[in-house]
């Protein structure tokens, strides 16, 4: 504390930056290390906190040239004021004097910085409204941050009021900020822009804070307040101005794509909650949204930037029209989207790849993504399904064969289908004598079979990700999602002769197999998408991978071996699963000698005998991982391992001897026996109480071994 005070006291070195610079950061640490408590009862606290004080009001005035530093020193301050509720010292903080300061002297720079702005406007008006508009935004965000404080500290009725104030002054703003004969040209300016998220963030904070049951009956005196200012008496009414605003963003802001966003994220966190949706719903601006829901009412949805926000956009509508059971209202709801469709389903070959129905294909497909992802239970995705099948699911294949080549059809198309097919929270439960499972994957297989058709036969781009991988890895995990949904009986497909389920499988090979592995290692998503495949096919389908040539079956396992090296910890586990499915394939169906004869095991036993050190190589990966590296994932990593060593006993005695002869002749008799209570009461069977068993021997081998 003395070094730092000297340095303030005789400014030494301050004039060069990064000194500054580095000296704030030293004084921004220096309550992370110390209690305030301590500091205060140092016998130069006086002179230090009034230097700093002093320094900090210098700093915020000098903020064309201090603008990256002054965050390390408001952390300082706002660490001091945060301990002054546990300070038990007699010695006086001094904040009441100071802290008063410096909000002052930090409101006036953020009105100086606005100001120095506007002096390059190109008019004196504009120039006025910009200076008006940006310091508006600074008193909101000040407002708004205020506000939030009252999350982390205990309110009292003075805390209320004072926030009350704060409060309606900002509602104040907002009758006013949207009317007037210029407000039209403002939405493309930015300061306009700022102003309005400054606006949203203040919602949010106001929501977290005031916003709720809970927060109703313990804020009375802020409401009270807030009646008497702007007439505003409780939550619901100050939802229906937030809502209101949401309303006006979305109607107003065309090509802003940073204020829709946010006004979205306002939106989606307030359809969220349970109660909060039901309020939401009793306001006439939200039933005036799920009624007018089309570019005529909002225009963004008509901009092509603004396309991913329509997913949001129809998810927050999607949960608030779910909370009612009303199929009529569903119905009324998805009419625009049902002329959308059949636009497309009536337009002629010749005209279907124009750039009109490439917006309204690319549309139409983000706003079902949205309103299918708000779908989560069975009776809200019954309706979506209904709704779907079979009158429309034939467009989604016409579509395919037709725009194969351009990404940004492609992309929406098969993130719906990926959200089409997933099975959370049981919503794909249909009854039991309901076909719609097995009709579901049909169509699924179509779409998967029409689009990894087209995409291989198309030349490598320069972009690989965008035009091809990204197309592949999205497919992989629709497939995925459908074959581990638990909602179909596979056995039916080949029962009846039906190649809806060979027919995507050998699609999604060639796609995977067709993908050279170090760019699957080198895209996290494509990765994620190719392994959990593979652990789902080897885990359910063990018999397609088995059956492949043995060259596509060599470079699949040896793709396993790389990827139970990720540093990602869910690919890693998802390796190892596939790789102790294919190993309890062995060993139930050769090694015990259960079914040598069957197909499935002679052709494992024609791959181990091309390649007869696939599984030794795996096993020696594995140990390594296990012993020699901090993986996360012991569990799912020892999981094969013991599936590994009782294939062949030949196997683990070659590894045992390779890891035996890498270490010094000294630890070598050490870690022999080590190995041996490695098996110590373990069968040779892969029951789980038997796995269990050889887990818990793994972990004191793991101990005792980097004990060494």
């Amino acid at each position: 504390m003395r070094g730092t005070r000297d340095i303030l006291q005789y400014q030494q070195g301050l004039g060069q930056h990064e000194n500054y610079h580095e000296y704030c950061r030293l004084l921004g640490r220096l309550k992370t290390n110390y209690q305030l408590s301590e500091l205060v009862n140092v016998e130069i606290y006086g002179d230090w906190i009034r230097l700093v004080a002093e320094f900090t009001m210098k700093s915020l005035e000098s903020w064309q040239w201090a603008s990256g530093s002054v965050y390390y020193l408001l952390g300082l301050w706002s660490r001091l004021v945060s301990s002054v509720a546990y300070l038990k010292s007699d010695c006086p903080s001094l904040l009441d004097d100071y802290v008063p300061q410096i909000t002052e002297s930090y409101i006036k720079s953020r009105f100086d910085s606005v100001q120095n702005a506007g002096r390059f406007s190109t008019s004196k008006t504009s120039s006025d409204l910009t200076c008006v508009e940006g310091q508006l935004t600074w008193l909101i965000h000040i407002i708004g941050g205020i506000i939030r404080g009252r999350q982390s500290s205990s309110t009292s009725e003075i805390h209320e009021v004072i926030d009350g104030d704060l409060a309606a002054r900002v509602f104040q703003l907002i009758q006013v900020m949207d009317s007037g004969v210029h407000i039209e040209a403002r939405y493309n300016e930015r300061s306009k822009q700022r102003l309005d998220l400054a606006i949203l963030i203040f919602f949010q904070n106001f929501r977290r804070v005031y916003v709720g049951d809970q927060a109703m009956h313990s804020s009375k005196q802020l409401y009270l307040r807030l009646g008497e200012l702007v007439g505003l008496q409780d939550h619901v009414v100050v939802l229906n101005i937030i809502v209101q605003k949401i309303a006006t963003n979305l109607k107003r802001y065309r090509q802003s794509d940073e204020v829709i966003g946010e006004t979205l994220a306002l939106f989606q966190e307030l359809a969220a909650g349970y109660m909060s949706g039901k309020m939401l719903l009793k306001l006439d601006a939200v039933n005036f949204i799920l009624g007018h829901h089309t570019k005529d009412f909002f225009p963004f949805l008509d901009e092509f930037g603004s396309t991913r926000n329509r997913t949001l956009f129809y998810f927050t509508l999607g949960r608030l029209l779910f909370m009612e059971d009303s199929p009529s209202k569903f119905k009324a709801f998805v009419a625009p989207l049902q002329k959308v469709f059949m636009m497309l389903e009536e337009m002629a070959d010749s005209g279907f790849r124009s750039n009109e129905v490439k917006c309204a294909i690319i549309g139409l497909m983000r706003d079902l993504r949205g309103l299918t992802m708000a779908t989560n239970s069975r009776r809200t995705y019954g309706l979506v399904f209904d709704w779907l099948y079979p009158t429309h699911v034939s467009l989604f294949v016409r579509i395919i064969q037709r725009w194969t080549d351009t990404p940004e059809v492609m992309t929406p198309l098969l993130k719906f289908m990926a959200e089409f097919v997933l099975n959370k929270t049981q919503r794909l439960a249909f009854d039991s004598s309901s076909p719609n499972g097995i009709l579901l994957f049909r169509e699924v297989s179509k779409v998967i079979v029409a689009y990894g058709t087209i995409i291989l036969s198309q030349p490598v781009s320069a972009d690989p990700y965008t035009y091809l991988y990204k197309g592949i890895w999205i497919t992989l995990t629709i497939l995925t999602r459908a074959l581990a949904g638990n909602y179909v009986n596979f056995g039916v497909f080949e029962l009846y002769g039906d190649q809806a389920l060979s027919s995507a499988l050998e699609i999604a090979l060639k796609m995977s197999l067709a993908i050279p592995l170090v760019d699957v290692l080198a895209f996290r998503k494509l990765a994620r998408a190719y392994f959990g495949l593979l652990e789902v096919l080897c885990h359910n389908h063990t018999a397609v991978i088995v059956n492949l040539e043995t060259e596509a079956f060599a470079h699949i396992v040896g793709s396993l071996e790389f990827g139970l090296k990720s540093l990602d910890v869910s690919i890693s586990s998802q390796c190892a699963s596939a790789v102790d499915s294919l190993a309890g394939f062995y060993f139930s169906k050769i090694t015990t000698g259960e079914s040598r004869a069957s197909t499935e095991a002679v052709n494992m036993t024609r791959h181990l005998s091309q390649c007869p050190n696939i599984f030794l190589e795996i096993l020696k990966t594995l140990f390594e991982l296990v012993l020699l590296e901090d993986c996360a994932n012991q569990w799912s990593l020892s999981r094969p391992m013991l599936s590994l060593i009782l294939i062949s006993e030949q196997i683990y005695s070659n590894l045992r001897a390779q890891l035996l002869s890498s270490q010094p002749s000294d630890q070598q008799h050490r870690l022999a026996e080590c190995f041996d209570k490695l098996m110590a009461d373990v069968a040779r069977t892969i029951e789980p109480k038997n796995r269990d068993k050889f887990t818990q021997n793994l972990t004191v081998f793991r101990h005792e071994f980097r004990a060494t």
